[in-house]
């Protein structure tokens, strides 16, 4: 790593610091159903066709909303809705409206299956302004057995057709890289600039849920490297922005395959509301992550009273983490890839990278 590298990192960990101090929160996940229409093999939530949890009511999760009202610039507070498949709720649009009636702009993640033409715009009138849909694979063959039904490559392909012609709608196409899809990244690249994409985050899998036993969706360190050097290529060409995912610390590909270096946001910008009340951050954060619940606690208390495991960082400085001399811009790596029970880091995308 160059010299200036290592003083824009230094500085940059002032900032983390500060942020981390202030946790002004940005980004508000709502965790509004855990039912699915697909069955994916990398899935590492709860979801299922038919949930053991029921959707949370909306009047609930507006309570959240009015009560951090006073707290927050409901302009720069994002709702961000996932699952599950949020577009398996019939009241989506009734959703966003209360939303936006409160001022908060909102938006999702979705398979974009159940994505048509009539329910964009009837999300776009009740004030829907960002999406995410994920598209893992060029052809059929391949997004199609990661998604566990056929057809969603043709719903996910047809639901992103529709993105650019939306007015005031703010949207990417999401990636999971895995040992199928390394292969067929320039393709995905070209099919998705026909399309008319001009974001595209790509992330690799990380080793929970049903992704854990699964070797095909796990990336050798020369693919991960074939992986950072698509993305660097392609952000050079400038055709469509890709960006790698806010997993973890990248080494001298910090600020090469992104726009900012690795920072984990988890209970420094991000919260969320998981589908049973739990209070937590991203949503991929469960178990002895968990800060509270909205049935009992009041979020705003929580958010400002509670979160250390979050902010301050200092108990992943164990095992590997221990001797590393990249700890300090690194601070231990997403928070999803640590053992929720033991804290072990499950992934290390430093040690990864093919020198």
């Amino acid at each position: 790593m160059n010299l200036k590298k290592k003083l824009t990192l230094a500085l940059f960990q002032q900032h983390k610091r500060n942020q981390t101090r202030l946790h002004q929160l940005n980004y508000l996940f709502w965790e509004c159903t855990l039912r699915c229409n697909l069955s994916c093999l990398h899935c590492g939530s709860d979801c299922s066709k038919e949930a053991s949890d029921p959707d949370m009511p909306l009047p609930d999760f507006l309570k959240v909303l009015d009560s951090i009202t006073p707290h927050v610039d409901r302009h720069k507070t994002i709702i961000v809705l996932t699952g599950g498949e949020p577009l398996m709720r019939k009241d989506l649009a009734e959703c966003g409206r209360a939303f936006y009636e409160r001022e908060f702009p909102w938006g999702m993640v979705t398979n974009g299956y159940g994505l048509t033409p009539e329910r964009l715009s009837e999300l776009l009138q009740a004030g829907l302004r960002s999406m995410t849909v994920s598209l893992d694979g060029l052809t059929p063959a391949t997004h199609d057995w990661m998604r566990g039904r056929s057809g969603s490559w043709e719903r996910a392909v047809r639901a992103i057709a529709l993105l650019p012609s939306a007015k005031n709608l703010v949207y990417d196409v999401v990636t999971c890289v895995n040992k199928r899809t390394i292969n067929e990244l320039n393709g995905i690249k070209q099919l998705l600039i026909q399309l008319g994409v001009k974001d595209w985050r790509l992330f690799m899998i990380f080793p929970k849920g049903r992704a854990a036993d699964n070797p095909l969706l796990r990336l050798s360190p020369e693919e991960f490297t074939r992986l950072m050097e698509f993305i660097k290529q392609t952000r050079r060409e400038g055709v469509i922005k890709a960006s790698f995912g806010c997993e973890g610390f990248l080494g001298d590909y910090e600020m090469e395959v992104r726009d900012a270096p690795f920072f984990c946001h988890a209970g420094v910008y991000v919260g969320s509301v998981l589908v049973d009340g739990s209070i937590s951050a991203c949503p991929s954060l469960r178990a002895d992550y968990i800060q509270g619940n909205i049935y009992k606690d009041d979020f705003w208390t929580v958010w400002n009273e509670r979160y250390q495991i979050m902010r301050d960082r200092s108990w992943t400085k164990t095992g590997k983490c221990a001797a590393c001399k990249s700890y300090k811009y690194c601070q231990g790596n997403g928070l999803h890839l640590r053992d929720e029970n033991t804290g072990q880091l499950l992934c290390c995308h430093l040690e990864m990278l093919v020198s």
